[in-house]
């Protein structure tokens, strides 16, 4: 029997269909990281929103080519090889000088920074920072609303979103906490083909697709 509510649970659960897709991705990059850096190691990375769950148990960490920061709202308490942790801000990366990591990496963080005036900020930082990038977002006009698990919620006035969230248990089938559901309403801030060709000039494109409809896009220059 299918469980419907662990396919349309968050990328963190093992059986969800964003768990999936991510792993998917991360072939993806771990194919364009062994074309881009054969000997060269190891290769620095600065992972924007990055967390020790995601890396840990990655072959490519336990390879040893790599040395990864993670930059997160809150440091983490690492114990990992390769791995270390800083509280920062996705949007301000002046601790580092242009250039400082071989890649930034980072995963369905930008849509999350409230603003049009944070995400170019983001983008400009992690272009500045980084030789390479490969930053991924969600569709905005994807047909399931990827965090909410909703169809079509990005298009409705968000009063009407927080009702659905936290008054009914469409949303992966329980209700939200009302300061949880205000929090994402505030911050998200989805993104276009459009958008992210802005944020990225000149970048390449991936994109990711589910049944033909695109999920996400990927701007990277790892070609």
């Amino acid at each position: 029997m299918i469980d419907f509510r662990a396919l349309l649970a968050s990328s963190d659960n093992p059986d969800s269909l964003g768990n999936k897709f991510r792993k998917q991705r991360f072939q993806y990059f771990e194919d364009l990281f062994h074309a881009n850096f054969e000997n060269n190691y190891p290769v620095k990375i600065l992972d924007i929103g990055g967390m020790v769950r995601f890396w840990k148990d990655q072959d490519l960490l336990k390879s040893g080519k790599v040395e990864i920061v993670l930059l997160n709202l809150g440091a983490e308490k690492v114990h990992v090889r390769g791995l270390s942790s800083l509280a920062g801000d996705a949007t301000d990366l002046s601790r580092f000088e242009d250039g400082s990591f071989d890649i930034v990496f980072s995963n369905s963080v930008i849509e999350h920074l409230y603003t049009w005036e944070n995400q170019i900020k983001m983008a400009n930082e992690a272009m500045r920072v980084g030789k390479k990038y490969f930053v991924q977002t969600p569709n905005r006009h994807f047909f399931m609303e990827a965090h909410y698990a909703l169809p079509f919620v990005q298009y409705l006035p968000k009063n009407l979103t927080r009702f659905l969230l936290t008054k009914t248990g469409l949303s992966r089938g329980s209700k939200w906490n009302p300061k949880d559901a205000q929090q994402y309403l505030d911050e998200i801030r989805l993104l276009t083909l459009a958008d992210m060709k802005t944020l990225f000039p000149g970048a390449t494109i991936y994109k990711e697709k589910f049944f033909g409809m695109v999920k996400s896009f990927t701007a990277h220059n790892l070609d």
